[in-house]
């Protein structure tokens, strides 16, 4: 296993893990300064005031975004897979 190979499939995993996790973290950031803007306006600094949004959000996005997301790590699953014979012969 030669070290390009190495570097190749670490930068593949690296993508593949951003590709996953960046709609929601970007919703969650999104919704955390939309009530950090709304909190600061009304002087409201309540703490658990922004979980319960954050949690809808995301966990929506999530249900709507699994097919792409399964589609995602299916095609990187299958790519992996395939390659196998390759690595090691």
């Amino acid at each position: 296993m030669s070290h390009q190979l190495v570097i190749d499939l670490t930068r593949e995993a690296l993508v593949t893990a951003l590709m996953i996790a960046a709609p929601m973290l970007l919703i969650a950031l999104g919704v955390g300064l939309v009530i950090a803007i709304i909190q600061s306006v009304t002087q409201i600094q309540e703490q658990t005031l922004v979980f319960v949004p954050k949690l809808v959000l995301v966990g929506g996005a999530f249900i709507v975004g699994m097919p792409w997301l399964l589609q995602i790590l299916i095609r990187y699953t299958t790519q992996l897979m395939r390659g196998i014979p390759a690595m090691v012969g």
